[in-house]
């Protein structure tokens, strides 16, 4: 477009839906940098981890969500420009609570829509989302002229509601306020899978169920291959997409380049999304996974696990219960080919990926590698099913009455240790070494983790030696 890195932004007042997540806050961060006006926040939260610094730039907060109109309403008033990022039910848990998806993401846009046109703002930047075109079949090298899949064949809530969001901004493109006679000119971003430090939504669950030992298959065949969009990237995207709103840009006054388009924006180097986490599973010292279950067996898996949480709907929200290890939708994700050409957007917007696959993991990794260090460590889920269980049998075998399944479980140990005083004696001796054990680990991480020397000391009591060889291993590095 040949305009300047500032062109749309010094003097303006910005509004960012969701300004609190992961893209939002380096969107905010990135439009004060180069000179807005005012950047405003809306977001449910009051606080994230981005937060502190948000404020110390002077990013406006404004606690309120978008299903609510009043709070939508008082975010947009005196706005000149709307990136609308606020969205949900985009993996795990939350894909089940269809009612509140359909709330934020339908509901939500109809409520900026509104506030835009009613305040005479002219440029409203929607994040959308590759699965508006994408459900499960293959897609090699696709761009924006491939029309919506099917509103009724979606398998999850997201990507439906997302493409109904979607088409709904793109409609109301060139619509004049009737306050001051405005117009509203809109576009969509559709962004890859995103990944960099601090990505929220991705990357945590990965890493998560590879420490705990869960990681334990990939999906589809090795070629399969995915787009990723490394946070700068998308943000560069995000910028160039509003100033291709502009409509006072030289030899194109009153016909925006951008008005009424969508933009597949990804880093261009589609990969296997397995092969893609190997080198971050590898850095943390986790095991990658070896096994490969075939789609129609993982969509199987996926099926399952969707029952059981449906079954657990009253308790989507408790942050005790843990996210599903997979859903239908994400095993199409990871399963099947699908990425994009980013021709359009660099043709009509000027976009290039600034940072590089390799850098932008090289990032995420040291970033992981940082966290790491400062967050507790331990074993698998294997560790804790044993010492828990182990423990808590050998308990019973040896002081609790003979009731109910006590019975065959004191049977059990007879049969190993021959008498019941022996059995007590060992369960002595074992707590006293874990209680050993969770001590030292105390006074140990008071000298190399004093943050989590209380997490070291109950993990330790819990999980003895198991425990422990974690920490030895920290204080030695």
């Amino acid at each position: 477009m040949h305009l300047s890195e500032n062109e749309g932004i010094e003097g303006n007042t910005f509004v960012v839906t969701g300004g609190l997540g992961f893209v939002g806050s380096a969107l905010c961060s990135e439009l004060v940098r180069r000179g807005a006006k005012e950047v405003r926040t809306l977001d449910p939260r009051n606080s994230s981890p981005w937060s502190d610094h948000l404020k110390r730039i002077g990013v406006k907060f404004i606690q309120g969500d978008v299903s609510n109109k009043k709070d939508v309403e008082k975010a947009l008033r005196g706005g000149n420009c709307v990136f609308h990022l606020a969205s949900y039910g985009m993996s795990g848990k939350e894909m089940l609570q269809v009612g509140r998806v359909d709330e934020v993401n339908i509901n939500g846009t109809c409520h900026v829509l509104d506030a835009c046109l009613e305040f005479g703002i002219k440029r409203l930047v929607y994040v959308s989302t590759y699965n508006v075109v994408f459900g499960g079949k293959e897609i090699v090298n696709g761009n924006e002229a491939l029309p919506y899949f099917p509103i009724d064949d979606h398998i999850d809530s997201y990507g439906r509601s997302k493409s109904v969001a979607e088409q709904l901004v793109l409609k109301n493109n060139a619509r004049v306020s009737k306050k001051n006679g405005n117009r509203l000119y809109t576009c969509v971003v559709r962004p890859a899978a995103i990944y960099g430090p601090g990505e929220e939504r991705h990357l945590p669950r990965i890493v998560s169920l590879a420490k705990l030992g869960l990681l334990t298959f990939k999906v589809g065949a090795p070629s399969v291959k995915t787009d990723w969009v490394y946070l700068d990237n998308l943000v560069l995207a995000l910028i160039l997409a509003s100033m291709g709103l502009l409509d006072d840009i030289p030899g194109k006054e009153g016909h925006p380049v951008a008005a009424g388009q969508p933009y597949f924006i990804c880093d261009g180097s589609p990969v296997n999304t397995f092969e893609f986490i190997c080198p971050l599973l590898r850095s943390l010292g986790y095991d990658v996974p070896k096994a490969t279950l075939d789609v129609p067996h993982a969509l199987l898996l996926g099926q399952i696990f969707w029952a059981v949480y449906m079954f657990l709907y009253p308790l989507l929200n408790r942050s005790w219960l843990p996210q599903p290890m997979i859903l239908p939708t994400e095993v199409y994700k990871v399963g099947v080919t699908h990425y994009f050409s980013f021709l359009k957007a660099k043709e009509e917007l000027g976009y290039v990926p600034m940072v590089s696959p390799q850098e932008g993991m090289s990032a995420t990794i040291s970033y992981w590698k940082e966290r790491k260090r400062r967050t507790l460590d331990g074993p698998t889920i294997y560790a804790w099913i044993f010492c828990v269980i182990g423990m808590s049998a050998l308990f019973i075998s040896a002081f609790l009455p003979d009731i109910g399944p006590v019975k065959p479980i004191r049977s059990l140990h007879l049969f190993f240790f021959r008498s019941m005083r022996a059995i007590q004696i060992i369960f002595l001796i074992a707590t006293t070494l874990h209680v050993g054990e969770a001590i030292y680990a105390w006074y140990l991480a008071k000298r190399v983790d004093p943050a989590n020397a209380k997490g070291w000391f109950w993990q330790t009591f819990l999980l003895g030696m198991f425990s422990l060889r974690f920490l030895l291993k920290r204080a030695r590095k």
